[in-house]
Order: structure tokens, then sequence, then C-alpha cells
């Protein structure tokens, strides 16, 4: 049996289904898909793309040979992953606009006898939904935004609310990335600007309502990605928490956040070139001389000193309409222990 279900409503359905099948080429999925989402190709890249290149000069042979290596596909997909499935088994199906790949794969599905959804106007028409249906689930949140200058650990007390039960939202797992221009993290590229929106929303719509979301107060972009406006407009109006930690906790901190830097000299210095325009080249040369010569100790502290610090009050301030009323958060040092104990009593509070 099959049904037609219009992206707004398969956004609100999106857990009804027992398989979401995004019937896509694999770079298509890669660069997205609906969140939970198996990828069954009824083309792969290379074979969209031989289909593509005779449809420009023969249409018709074009569609007979499509078909012929769809169905070889749609077979396979079924001889892997159905033959074991109930009969009571829903999936929901699609592709770029819902077109022929999804249609020829929920036709066949539910030839077999299974109730097969598909989504009108595809993975299009449901993107479009969720970008609209973000600032109603950010606004409906009670957000609490955890503040404090680079290094006063504000991921860990995040992880360590998260740990005690607390509902986070951790924007820089998501993006990848720990949000500073010496950020990246080594081996993990980030994810694409619609992937890292697909997981927010899918974030955002799991939380309860009833109860607060801690955040960190990240600005408007992690890494190359750019937070939702509607999400940021509703971090930057909510209660500030401010976090505080003494230089010598935040320089030993980072130290153990950042341990690849130790490990790659070579790699810290190239990222350290991203700051010769705000910094300078003799400063950024001194920097990196002191890295060869393993004094990280002495770099961070004047990372923080000259170009994390000095303007990280005034940003809050301007930027975050609550931090000057913030309650100030002492954790005893800056292990995890210290900001379990933390996470505890902030919770009991």
């Amino acid at each position: 049996m099959l049904h037609t279900l219009s992206a707004e409503e398969a956004l609100r359905r999106l857990d009804a289904f027992d398989a979401l099948l995004d019937a896509r080429s694999e770079s298509e999925y890669a660069e997205d898909h609906l969140p939970g989402a198996l990828n069954w190709p009824t083309l792969n890249d290379a074979e969209r793309h031989e289909v593509g290149l005779l449809h420009r000069g023969n249409p018709f042979e074009a569609r007979k040979r499509g078909a012929m290596i769809a169905a070889r596909n749609i077979a396979a997909h079924i001889e892997r992953e159905v033959l074991h499935k109930p009969k009571d088994w829903k999936p929901l199906v699609y592709c770029w606009r819902g077109g022929k790949r999804s249609g020829s794969l929920a036709l066949i599905l539910g030839e077999i006898g299974f109730y097969v959804t598909r989504i009108d106007g595809g993975y299009k028409a449901f993107r479009n939904a969720l970008l609209s249906d973000m600032p109603r689930l950010a606004t409906a949140l009670e957000w609490r935004v955890i503040c404090g200058a680079t290094g006063s650990g504000k991921t860990r007390l995040l992880h360590a609310l998260h740990e005690a039960g607390a509902q986070t939202l951790d924007l820089e797992a998501l993006a990848r990335h720990r949000s500073s221009v010496l950020g990246a993290l080594p081996g993990q590229p980030q994810p694409t600007q619609k992937a890292f929106d697909t997981q927010i929303w899918d974030a955002l719509r799991r939380f309860d309502p009833a109860r607060p979301v801690y955040v960190e107060s990240e600005s408007k972009k992690v890494g190359n990605l750019a937070v939702p406006d509607a999400l940021m407009a509703a971090m930057r109006a909510a209660p500030c928490l401010h976090l505080l930690l003494p230089e010598d906790e935040r320089v030993a901190l980072l130290l153990e956040d950042y341990p690849h830097y130790a490990q790659d000299a070579a790699d810290f210095c190239a990222r350290l070139d991203a700051l010769t325009e705000l910094r300078g080249k003799k400063t950024v040369a001194q920097w990196q001389s002191q890295v060869q010569a393993g004094q990280l100790q002495e770099v961070v502290r004047d990372l923080l000193r000259t170009h994390y610090d000095p303007g990280y009050q005034q940003s809050s301030l301007r930027n975050f309409a609550r931090f000057a009323d913030a309650p100030q958060l002492h954790p005893r040092d800056r292990s995890m222990a210290a900001m379990q104990e933390l996470a505890r009593q902030m919770l009991v509070d």
C-alpha cells in the first residue's frame, strides 16, 4: 500500500515509521539526510552520472538504462534488507524531490504488501519544513547559557550536567569543532551546514519544554558552520551562568583538552598562522618559536592574555542580554570531578 505525506506532516510523524529510506546517491546522503535514515540508492553516484550523460543525447534510452539499473539496485536492497521484514513493517521513503527514485522503490515495496509512505517533495521539501520549524522549537525551550572565558571549563561542565540528567545541547560536538580559531579537531572534518542544521533540529525536537536546556555561549559560527539564527537569538536572550577558573587552571585545562598540539608542533604552528593578521607577524613568529622549543604553557598563557581574554567581557555583555546579571560559578578546580560536583549542586539548587 502506498501513501504520500507532506513534508510538514512527515516532520511531525518522523518517529512513527519503522525505517527511513533515502533513495538518493551516496554523496547526496553524505551531505545530509533525515535523522537516522538508511541509504538505499536507486542509482549510485557513478550510475547517476552515466544515465545523466546518456539523457542529454537520448532521453528514451537513458530512461531504459536507468530503469534497468534501478531495478537491479532495488532487488539488491530487498534481498539484503527486506526478506526478514514482517508484513506490518512501515518505511518512509524519499529522494531529492520525491520523484522517480523514491517512487520506484516505494512502488516495489508497496507491491510486496508493506505500508509505504513517500514524502511529497522529497528531501528538498523536508529541509524547507525543517528550517521553518526551527524558530518554533528554539523559542519554546527554556535556555540556560554557560558563559566563561576560554579555558574556564564550559564544555566539561556541560558534559557533567548531561551526566547528572540535565538537558544539554552540545553545539561543538555536533559541529566537530571547539569553536575558536584553534578549535579544529584532528581527523574530524566538520559536517556540512545542512547536516549541522538537521542535527540541531533533531536535538531540539527531543527536549522537554518543561525543563531547562543548558548550552555554551557560542558565537554565531562554530568553525565554518553557522548556528541557526532563531537558536542564536533565543540563546542571547536567555539567563546566563558565569563559570570562572584561575588562569593557571585554565592554562592546564587547555593543555589537557588540546593534547594534539603538544604532539604535533608543526600543526600548532600552522594554525597559529591564522592569527597573523590580528596579532602581527612578530608575535606569531615568537609563539611559533616557543612551540618548537616545547614552551607550550607560555604560549597558551600569552594567547589567553593577549588574544582571548581582552574582548571576552565586552563581547559577552554585547551579545548576551542577561550576562551582567549572571550568577558566578566557582568549581574547586578544573577536574571533571569538580565539574560533576558543581553540576549536582546546580541541579539541586
